[in-house]
């Protein structure tokens, strides 16, 4: 935990391209029950400037509020209660004599999405003092972070250098920077994605390419009729590359509602892991890419008719008539 809260608070607030300032402590707690102790993870905030939950039901805190709370969704179902309802928060747990430090009564104003929860975490967001008091850390005025507003997205980056220099003991990360470590963390499973990837549209090319070569050499006879009475040559490389088109569509839409529905499976397992916030998806649905790849693939498919469509074209009509005849 970092010490002197009010005092960094005041000076991060003094620098011109930070807008808000939120101190943000988390520790743990536990809600009594009858005889029974449930524990809970309790955030400390300022309710004027947090950005840590979205009030989902109820009131939402005030500022100068000491005696008010809020609880995730779970922690509300396991606790029984909702907004107006009183319940009472023990912290400093002694875990020999399960004695309680402190105990404070607190009013439920509501139930608050809390963004950074694993699923089914059961936690309370109350005012910092309130829950410094409960982790004994209000004489020193511990907060476990800083979360810190940039005046505009631009001075995120000169904000975040300044702040490095004055505070060396301090761990300063901006978003960016933040964004920067994730996609560093996932850079083995991004070239797994663009090799598997590559690999769908050679196996694409190649499955496209025999059943067109097949078809073509079924209908050969066809072709070469068609060849004889006027048709050009343009006219049948179309066709070809039409069907092969046709067939990449086709496939396309059963393997892309195929792969959603396979990244949704992959995505309700992998956002079971301890620990991982509920708002983490690991595969979520970009239009954008989506079309992107739709696009890769019809152009694949149509030049995968390419060869077979040429193939027929070129082919000498009397030859092919005789052959067929016999």
């Amino acid at each position: 935990t970092i010490p002197g809260a009010t005092g960094l608070r005041a000076a991060f607030s003094a620098d011109s391209g930070i807008a808000a300032v939120a101190p943000l402590l988390g520790a743990s707690a536990y809600a009594r029950t009858g005889d029974t102790l449930v524990p809970l993870f309790a955030y400390g905030i300022d309710p004027a400037v947090q950005a840590i939950y979205q009030p989902v039901r109820g009131a939402d805190l005030v500022p100068g509020d000491t005696t008010g709370v809020l609880l995730s969704a779970p922690a509300a179902a396991r606790l029984g209660v909702g907004p107006g309802d009183t319940i009472t928060v023990v912290g400093r747990l002694d875990p020999q004599l399960a004695a309680a430090g402190i105990e404070r009564r607190l009013v439920v104003r509501g139930v608050a999405r809390l963004l950074y929860d694993f699923r089914g975490q059961l936690s309370v967001a109350a005012p910092l003092p309130v829950v410094q008091s409960l982790a004994g850390v209000r004489q020193e005025d511990r907060v476990s972070a800083f979360v810190l507003r940039a005046r505009s997205d631009e001075e995120a980056p000169p904000v975040t250098a300044r702040l490095r220099a004055a505070h060396p003991d301090l761990e300063v990360n901006s978003v960016a920077d933040m964004v920067r470590h994730f996609r560093d963390r996932l850079v083995y499973f991004r070239q797994l994605s663009y090799i598997l990837g590559t690999i769908s549209l050679v196996v694409t090319v190649l499955l496209v390419a025999t059943l067109m070569t097949i078809t073509v050499n079924e209908r050969l006879g066809e072709i070469a009729t068609l060849r004889a009475i006027g048709v050009a040559r343009l006219t049948v490389v179309r066709s070809i590359m039409a069907e092969g088109a046709a067939l990449t569509v086709v496939g396309g839409a059963l393997g892309m509602l195929l792969g959603l529905a396979t990244a949704e499976y992959l995505d309700a397992i992998l956002t079971t892991f301890p620990g991982l916030p509920a708002a983490i998806s690991f595969f979520v649905p970009d239009p954008d890419r989506l079309l992107l790849a739709a696009g890769v693939l019809l152009l694949t498919g149509i030049g995968a008719g390419a060869y077979p469509a040429l193939l027929a074209a070129r082919a000498p009509i009397a030859e092919t008539l005789r052959a067929e005849a016999t």
